[in-house]
């Protein structure tokens, strides 16, 4: 019988833990990543000068670069700036932005990347995609996935609580987003990986159902494995379907309709998947996420980040043109706004028992 298997891009290195930053040097040698510390470091100009003065003396042979942004300009000028040393790897260290412009700079010169989250935002840390600000509004750019990732969770928790809480936002609207995947699959035939699903999925359940809280120790690390466990379920289902469904495409509409009012992303991640699940028809799960999301502190409603029920439905509506061709509970319903009206004031009812 032959034996079938298949190549998972994914990280040599995944340390997540108190006080893994002490050793970043020494782990990057080990595994003969960078052998002699000639690391290319993309940082932001704010936390980011603490974090050099911090980490700086243990890696003397590293050059150290400021970026401006979260554009694709940023990341152009972070690359072009990088040209002129020989580095072994780039490493981003910080938030979202920051790492978004290192995987794309990396990407440009073709060196490997390492990631190093200082918060938990997002499930783009390890996934293999850039987004980044362009002249159209955002832009998702394919690169490669990390070679290593690094998360100590003593800076983890030095990061506001926002930015971290919103990372349970995302990963638990994977949830949502698995199960619109298989709504596509059955309703249109699309292509459907269970193995990217399994991954995409238990990560966000594992973050649903832990009684912990972000500042302890064994919360964080499961949120952080579980956003790292997503980002490996794109690289193996080849696109951001087991993470992005209807909740994401009503995060993108908040984006898109109110771009100086939006709220993080995590944030609106969570709202859309509590509503996508409510109109699959999932009370049960739909109410046990909004309790989960109370209890760490986000929001529930709209109202919770400023909009009005009007708003929201107008959000809802406009949300499927985000992602043209992506079937979710919301193309599928195909709701008008008077439809959307009613179903919202039932689940507001609905998550209020």
């Amino acid at each position: 019988m032959p034996v079938l298997t298949r190549l998972i891009p994914s990280p040599v290195v995944v340390d997540i833990r108190s006080g893994a930053l002490d050793n970043l040097a020494g782990l990057l040698a080990d595994q003969r990543i960078s052998s002699n510390g000639q690391l290319a470091f993309a940082i932001s100009g704010g936390s980011g000068a603490a974090l050099r003065e911090r980490f700086g003396p243990a890696l003397p042979q590293a050059s150290w670069y400021e970026v401006g942004g979260g554009t694709i300009d940023d990341a152009i000028k972070l690359a072009d700036a990088m040209k002129s040393g020989r580095y072994d790897a780039v490493v981003g260290l910080g938030g979202g932005k920051i790492i978004d412009c290192a995987k794309f700079a990396a990407a440009r010169l073709g060196m490997p990347l390492v990631a190093v989250a200082t918060n938990l935002s997002h499930d783009g840390l390890c996934s293999p995609v850039a987004t980044l600000d362009n002249d159209a509004g955002r832009g998702s750019y394919g690169v490669p996935n990390p070679i290593a990732v690094v998360i100590d969770l003593d800076v983890i928790r030095e990061a506001p609580d926002r930015y971290v809480r919103s990372g349970i936002g995302d990963v638990i609207s994977n949830i949502s987003a698995v199960a619109d995947w298989e709504l596509g699959h059955r309703v249109r035939g699309e292509d459907f990986d269970g193995l990217a699903a399994a991954m995409a999925r238990q990560s966000g359940e594992a973050v649903l159902r832990h009684p912990g809280r972000v500042p302890e120790d064994a919360f964080l690390k499961v949120l952080a494995e579980g956003l790292v466990m997503t980002g490996i379920s794109m690289s193996v289902s080849g696109d951001s379907r087991p993470a992005s469904g209807a909740c994401h495409e009503i995060n993108h509409a908040f984006d898109l309709l109110h771009p100086k009012r939006a709220a993080s992303h995590g944030e609106q991640c969570g709202i859309g998947a509590a509503f996508a699940t409510y109109l699959r028809g999932d009370r049960e799960t739909s109410r046990l996420m909004a309790e989960v999301l109370r209890r760490h502190d986000l929001p529930v409603l709209p109202t919770d980040i400023g909009f009005d029920a009007d708003e929201f439905v107008k959000v809802v509506e406009y949300a499927p043109q985000t992602r043209p061709g992506r079937y979710t509970i919301l193309e599928h319903l195909d709701l008008q706004a008077d439809q959307i009206r009613d179903a919202y004031a039932d689940y507001a009812q609905t998550i209020a028992c």
